[in-house]
């Protein structure tokens, strides 16, 4: 059996009667967000080391903005900064900056600050602060203690959804509320645990994936096939998207925010495209077992440092998402019976196959 979590997107049919509270919820989100981003610099002017995640959660857990939300989506927005800083901190480009502020400032002719904005940050109800009626397709989510009329009162956010057709929603594990920019709405991700039945591998061949930056993936089969995939597409959006975004007026406002969205689905899709039609090549040809490159190899020397590709080749490297790519496959191809592992990223496609590009 192979567990795993999907996420289902749902409408929401109450809005009118929902959408003030998610509202506030949102905001307090992003102000949680911004006390612990300021507490983090602090730290890390001050002692020169960035806070994780649990040291944010003890240190601002009696903080007011942490109660805006229910704790286990407080954690999760303090998880989530913890995340973007160590991304930010472990990166190889020097362009790239730690996570901002969520707020946008307006100022008089004077340059003197007269109004602040915070966008509608995305909320996480964990298990402990949902209540799940899958008979009339509704959810409750625990209320902030802030957003309360008594602290301890038990009040929550009701909210009737519709997903499309066909769609179970069961073993419910969280419930994000995603505010869409684009369609200045709310809607529901509703992440569920599922366990499916994993059948045999196709067959004993083996397939070879080579990650790279001129050609995204070469796979090599025992079979004496291969294919390569360019990765045109993305090295033209790791050009473009960049470019468009730090050409807007406001890093964190809502044409930089459209952008960064549209980016990351179009790499999304393509990573899921990749990863479903070379699924769908090893079962054709009887691969029952994946061997994909180790990044670190082309990413660190010998002595453990960033090795340097290059202006443009540490651009590709940096921007493309190979973890990202890699845990996709893995997902789809063990939901076929295939192995997926990890090997040394020496001529992969060579090593594990038969010496197809050599």
């Amino acid at each position: 059996m192979l567990e795993v979590h999907r996420t289902h997107r749902a409408k929401i049919l109450n809005y009118s009667q929902v959408e003030d509270s998610l509202n506030r919820h949102g905001w307090s989100a992003s102000k949680l967000w911004n006390v612990a981003n300021y507490h983090s610099r602090q730290v890390w002017e001050e002692t020169g080391e960035i806070p994780g995640h649990e040291e944010l959660k003890n240190e601002l857990k009696g903080h007011d903005k942490y109660k805006g939300l229910h704790s286990q989506s407080s954690q999760r927005v303090l998880e989530e900064l913890a995340e973007a800083f160590n991304s930010w901190y472990s990166s190889d480009d020097e362009r790239d900056n730690p996570p901002g502020y969520r707020k946008q400032n307006y100022y008089d002719q004077q340059g003197c600050r007269v109004h602040e904005e915070h966008p509608l940050s995305t909320v996480t109800w964990k298990q402990n602060g949902i209540r799940h009626d899958t008979k009339n397709n509704r959810v409750r989510l625990s209320k902030g203690a802030n957003h309360k009329e008594h602290p301890k009162a038990w009040e929550y956010i009701l909210v009737e959804y519709e997903t499309r057709p066909g769609v179970e929603v069961e073993n419910l594990q969280q419930v994000r509320a995603v505010y869409d920019q684009t369609k200045e709405r709310w809607e529901l991700h509703l992440v569920c645990k599922d366990e499916i039945e994993t059948p045999d591998a196709p067959g004993t061949e083996t397939a070879g994936i080579d990650l790279g930056i001129s050609n995204f993936a070469a796979v090599a089969y025992s079979t004496e096939d291969a294919d390569l995939y360019p990765g045109n597409r993305l090295k033209q959006d790791g050009y473009y998207f960049p470019k468009e975004i730090a050409n807007c007026d406001d890093s964190s406002g809502d044409r930089a925010t459209r952008l960064h969205h549209k980016w990351s689905e179009r790499r999304t899709h393509f990573f899921h495209s990749l990863a479903k039609h070379i699924v769908e090549k090893c079962i054709e040809r009887s691969v029952g077992r994946i061997n994909v490159g180790d990044l670190e190899g082309i990413r660190e020397d010998e002595n453990a440092k960033s090795k340097n590709w290059g202006r443009h080749g540490n651009l590709d490297l940096h921007g493309w998402a190979f973890d990202r790519f890699t845990s996709i496959l893995e997902y789809k191809a063990k939901v076929e019976g295939i192995e997926v592992m990890e090997v040394s990223e020496r001529d992969t496609s060579k090593t594990c196959c038969a010496f197809v590009f050599s």
